[in-house]
């Protein structure tokens, strides 16, 4: 029987395995994932303790049209129900627990802005039109600041969209307009971001544990601590790989004619590194390429389809931000945020602080946000886009203070009151995590940059994750990495069963139409 073999263990990989189950006829025992890192579920992760702090690097969100996503999640049951999927726990979630966001922008002197009306001018709507219908070529190179002018930057809609997603303004055109169009059907409802879906929990509790446990249930032989190096291919017409290399016993795997095998080219969550809540991250700069990029560069060498890492492992101070997350033993810091928003504790979206020279965003989701949290314990998180200024209030930059530091400028921001600040201060821990290329995929970049997800000519290569190419689809989303582990599956084993298509909003009038009309609120 044909063996499959999978170079990373997040979410594209266990993907991948999944359908390769599912649709392709495989057994479990004949798919191994080769993971770098102690635990899989690659940038997917959750870990810590109540009495130590929890720790998060990120959280996705999701809408309803992630199609592949919901697909796959359909046949993978919950942790809390096996008799439900983790489609239906995250669609049950939303139910119970949408957000109705009355507090997306919060400016100096804690002033809840209105977002209902996003800021443009005329000037700055048709520069938005211009976007959306400029031919994707023609954005090769450029940066979003290139097709906008300098004041639109200043927006609410830009505070807003930029925090959402990630964006800073020397990210890639092409990105920009992609996530423009792919998710214009939500700009009715933009501010309150009632049309975002959260998993139940964190998502490695709900998504890379269920799916992880599904997997080897049915034998897949996962390896953890396992750093692929290199690929060797077979000489002759088409690419074929022949042989997997590692860095430690056993040294090599050889691939047979019939196997294949599936990379993960690159790491968005690469080099990150912890603080602590007395602490801040230890990451000195450097221009050397992260362990995740290196085999992607070994093997494109010589090879044009198989793209250009340099592109996105070269430039960390374009693609760095920070997160923290807080572990608290007192609802004072929930309790204040309650009354301020106007929203119960999970209701109530994100919160960001455009006058915040970090540029902080904060969210409060419904508790427990681990499964195994105890009662009495509560976690937020929040993240800083700008954390090589200084602070507003701690006179120095985001990745130089300690957890407790951070805390303090996103108390001094909302103008807490001393008696909850220092309550919440007393009882709070805060893990601080800086990520040099968490933005990396945004960075300015051409047309085949990326790798084909199957190469042409490729036998039995496919590349998944954030760094192979999907047309019209839009990086930094659990969907992108869950299309391009379906599409490397069907694509290698010609299989009738295709990914659904990319959903096109931006085709429909009448979701144009609200748009437009959503641009023009006042």
């Amino acid at each position: 029987m044909a063996k499959a073999y999978l170079v990373g263990g997040g979410i594209a990989a266990l993907s991948a395995a999944a359908f390769l189950i599912r649709d392709g006829g495989f057994a479990g025992g004949d798919i191994h994932i080769f993971e770098e890192q102690d635990e899989i579920g690659g940038s997917l992760d959750a870990a810590g303790t109540p009495e130590a702090g929890y720790t998060m690097r990120g959280g996705r969100m999701f809408e309803a049209q992630f199609r592949c996503t919901f697909d796959l999640l359909s046949g993978i049951p919950s942790l809390d129900d096996p008799a439900k999927s983790v489609t239906q726990d995250i669609f049950d979630s939303h139910d119970e627990s949408a957000w109705d966001d009355a507090a997306r922008l919060v400016r100096a002197g804690g002033l809840i802005v209105d977002g209902h009306a996003m800021g443009f001018t005329e000037r700055h709507r048709l520069e938005l039109v211009k976007c959306l219908a400029e031919p994707e070529r023609t954005l090769d190179g450029k940066r979003i600041t290139d097709c906008f002018d300098e004041s639109f930057f200043r927006t609410d809609f830009w505070y807003m969209w930029c925090t959402t997603f990630a964006f800073e303004p020397w990210h890639s055109a092409i990105e920009f307009r992609r996530y423009l169009r792919r998710f214009v059907h939500l700009f009715p409802e933009f501010e309150t971001m009632s049309g975002i879906y959260r998993t139940r929990y964190n998502q490695y509790d709900s998504i890379v544990r269920p799916l992880t446990a599904w997997l080897v249930d049915r034998g897949v032989q996962i390896s953890t601590g396992r750093r692929v190096t290199d690929l060797a291919f077979r000489p002759g017409p088409g690419t074929t790989v022949e042989r997997i290399y590692f860095d430690g016993a056993p040294t090599e795997v050889p691939v047979g004619p019939e196997d294949l095998v599936f990379v993960t080219n690159g790491s968005m969550t690469a080099d990150s590194v912890l603080g602590s809540h007395t602490a801040p991250p230890n990451a000195p700069h450097t221009s050397r390429s992260p362990s995740s990029f290196l085999l992607w560069h070994r093997i494109a060498r010589g090879r044009e389809d198989f793209g250009h890492p340099k592109v996105f492992d070269r430039s960390p101070a374009e693609s760095t931000w920070e997160s923290f997350t807080v572990t608290a033993k007192d609802p004072a810091f929930l309790d204040w945020m309650e009354k301020f928003t106007g929203r119960a504790t999970g209701r109530g979206g994100l919160l960001t602080l455009p006058d915040s020279n970090w540029l902080l965003t904060i969210v409060v989701n419904r508790q427990p946000v681990y499964q195994q949290q105890p009662e009495g314990v509560s976690v937020w998180w929040g993240y800083g886009l700008f954390p090589d200024k200084p602070g507003n209030f701690v006179k120095k930059p985001m990745r130089e203070c300690s957890g407790a530091e951070i805390l303090q400028e996103v108390l001094h921001h909302l103008e807490v009151d001393d008696a909850t600040a220092e309550r919440v201060g007393r009882n709070s821990t805060v893990i601080p995590c800086l990520m040099p290329y968490i933005t990396s995929q945004f960075l300015v970049r051409s047309h085949g940059d990326r790798p084909q997800v199957v190469p042409q000519g490729s036998v039995n290569l496919a590349f998944i994750g954030q760094f192979a190419e999907v047309p019209d689809d839009v990086v930094f989303t659990v969907e992108y990495s869950v299309r391009t582990a379906w599409t490397a599956v069907a694509q290698l084993l010609k299989l009738d069963k295709e990914p659904p298509a990319v959903h096109k909003g931006h085709h429909d009038p009448h979701v144009l139409a609200q748009a437009l009309h959503a641009m023009h609120r006042r």
